[in-house]
């Protein structure tokens, strides 16, 4: 019999960023339970207030996230590989997409794709050419649904992951949004600041999660009692989210490959089979054309909806739905781009970028198509029923839609399934994400870690479900997505100037200054074709390596500048300010090839460190200096530093 998996027993909780995120979070949590109706009146208002002043500043971030995320791509960087230059994706592109749906858009999927094509087409927005459910209404309301789920909403999350990847798998700093943070403050950045953004991400994802969770359980609630005739109420929807987080639990415990991916794979199948169903049983030959149709007129008009605030024609329309949805999908970026980031490892820029946007945008605009116009012209040919039902209850509207086609008690049956097993994936991802955010970075955690964070977001959503304050908390999360804004643009920022940073190290030659031929050569060829484990490199860091960095930090110090070794596990990086101001950091990281730590969560520790062997790499340039003399350090150093200066204009 095989034996369970093992995982670390040690904890590595970042205690200033569990405590600080879980006492605001027990704080909205009695807040919004014990005075759910005077929260919900205090976060509707600052809801309101922060869309009609700053939804001109959404529309715009979320312009430039977009821009960006096809400027990397498709610019000087697209080639970077988010790892080591020899490092290979973890995952097939299968696996990779269904993670990547299942932990984005799943669930809002089932929820919206027929409600929302419908909604817009009973109630259009404005400047719609024709009537309510008319063609003309019908037409801009995939147009606007498309917008909603497209290109923008994916760029988001990719720039989060992108910044996520790079720093934590090419500069070996930890896979945390706190890295985000090292091109403009150093090593600084593992204090306070860093510490505030982490915390900002454990609360923005136990927010987003929990109270989708709650929302969800009321869809499952609906579609069984639509099915059974089971009552639907608060009760029923709690116990309803105590077995989904009891299947949750079972795929933490297997751990990201075996038990997410897996549950993703599920996720796509039935997806696709329930999408392939509708199709072939919906008008056919209809939807392949309204899927070219829809899919050139969004892309036709994606510039001028982009910065369309309806500022000539002020209406509530614009808050209801786009400010929303951009609040919302920036809000859940902290957990969708972590998820991304962390089974992304070894793709270049490029292949992230297009990966994120292209392939889950198509499968969306498809998924649209095939639910929502389906949906509308059921609406149009009989008299309008759908669009009265949605309007009634928008959580029975798959249910009432898929009455409606042939083998309806089986498809249900199989939506309600889909529904289940999406909710069971975001919660265990969720559980990994936060995991990895409150351990500083940690990949290597003992799994009562995640199965606490997994019962706490449980936990959430039943007692909020219970006190009626589940609306008022997603407003709260909502409203913080402003701030959260804020931080991605500096992120992103951030990620360009590292970016630049790298390719002017990589420019000419690289490493900056090769190590001389000299009596050492035997060494160093002997370094470049043997593969050093990790403790052979740590000897090597403690050696060679800590020895120049401190020798080149005395130096700057006696020169009147200012200059600091940081030496932790497995790193050593010179952080210095010179006289005159100009900062200088040079930083070497111990960087394991092969599989990383959580793809190989299954495995016993001794038996995952003999599938590896360790880089001494130079972080940001990504050549490796193991084997490297104290004097070939320094020389490197003082080239970098030279360059730095000139760059500088000094």
């Amino acid at each position: 019999m095989a034996e369970p998996p093992a995982f670390p027993s040690r904890s590595a909780i970042c205690w200033p960023v569990f405590l600080s995120a879980s006492f605001v979070l027990l704080a909205l949590v009695l807040y919004a339970g014990l005075w759910p109706e005077g929260a919900a009146g205090t976060f509707t208002a600052a809801q309101a207030w922060v869309i009609q002043s700053f939804g001109w500043f959404y529309m715009l971030a979320v312009a430039i996230f977009l821009v960006a995320a096809l400027q990397l791509a498709f610019g000087r960087h697209g080639g970077v590989r988010l790892g080591a230059d020899e490092e290979t994706p973890e995952f097939g592109n299968a696996s990779w997409f269904a993670m990547l749906f299942s932990a984005g858009m799943g669930i809002g999927l089932m929820f919206f794709g027929v409600a929302e094509p419908v909604m817009h087409y009973a109630a259009p927005p404005p400047g719609t050419t024709g009537t309510a459910q008319s063609f003309g209404a019908a037409r801009e309301a995939m147009i606007s649904t498309f917008f909603h789920w497209g290109l923008h909403a994916w760029a988001i999350y990719a720039m989060v992951g992108l910044v996520l990847a790079y720093f934590g798998f090419r500069r070996g700093l930890p896979l945390t949004l706190r890295s985000a943070l090292y091109p403009f403050l150093g090593e600084r950045f593992r204090g306070w600041p860093g510490h505030v953004v982490d915390s900002f991400a454990v609360i923005g994802t136990m927010l987003g999660v929990a109270t989708s969770l709650g929302y969800g359980a009321a869809q499952a609630n609906a579609g069984l009692a639509h099915l059974t005739g089971m009552p639907t109420g608060p009760l029923v929807q709690v116990a309803l989210i105590a077995g989904i987080i009891t299947i949750a639990l079972g795929s933490v415990m297997l751990g990201l490959d075996g038990g997410i991916r897996r549950l993703s794979i599920l996720n796509l199948g039935l997806a696709l089979g329930l999408m392939v169903f509708v199709l072939a049983t919906g008008p056919t030959l209809f939807l392949v054309q309204a899927y070219v149709q829809n899919t050139g007129a969004y892309l036709a008009d994606i510039v001028g909806r982009t910065f369309r605030l309806h500022a000539y024609e002020p209406s509530g329309w614009l808050g209801g739905w786009t400010l929303l949805y951009w609040a919302w999908w920036i809000a859940w970026s902290p957990f969708v781009g972590m998820f991304i980031a962390r089974i992304s490892r070894g793709r270049t820029i490029k292949e992230f970028v297009l990966g994120v946007l292209v392939a889950p945008a198509g499968f969306t605009f498809a998924w649209m198509t095939v639910f929502g116009n389906t949906a509308i012209q059921m609406d149009m040919a009989q008299g309008g029923w759908l669009s009265a039902a949605v309007g009634a209850d928008v959580t029975t509207a798959l249910f009432r839609f898929l009455e409606a086609l042939p083998l309806s008690a089986i498809t249900s049956w199989a939506a309600t399934l889909l529904i289940v097993t999406f909710f069971v994936t975001s919660a265990d991802s969720a559980a990994l994400v936060v995991d990895t955010i409150a351990s500083g970075g940690s990949e290597e955690n003992p799994v009562w870690q995640r199965i606490f964070w997994c019962v706490a977001i449980g936990a959430l959503a039943a007692v909020l479900l219970l006190a009626g304050g589940l609306s008022a908390l997603q407003t709260a999360s909502l409203i913080g997505a402003l701030p959260f804004t804020v931080i991605m643009l500096i992120a992103t920022w951030g990620l360009v100037r590292a970016l630049n940073e790298e390719a002017d190290a990589r420019t000419g030659h690289a490493p900056a200054r090769a190590p001389a031929a000299s009596d050492g050569w035997q060494q160093r060829l002997g370094a470049a074709l043997h593969r050093p484990s990790r403790a052979t490199a740590e000897r090597h860091l403690h050696a060679a390596i800590r020895p120049a960095l401190e020798a080149v930090a005395e130096e700057i110090r006696k020169r009147g500048g200012q200059a600091e070794l940081v030496a932790e596990d497995g790193r050593a990086a010179l952080a210095a300010e010179l006289p005159g101001g100009a900062r200088f950091t040079y930083a070497v990281q111990l960087r394991a090839m092969k599989e990383a730590a959580f793809v190989l969560a299954g495995a016993q520790p001794t038996e995952a460190s003999r599938h590896r062997w360790w880089r001494a790499e130079v972080a940001g340039a990504g050549y490796d200096v193991f084997g490297w003399t104290r004097d070939d350090i320094i020389g490197d150093v003082m080239a970098v530093l030279d360059r730095a200066l000139v760059r500088a204009g000094r």
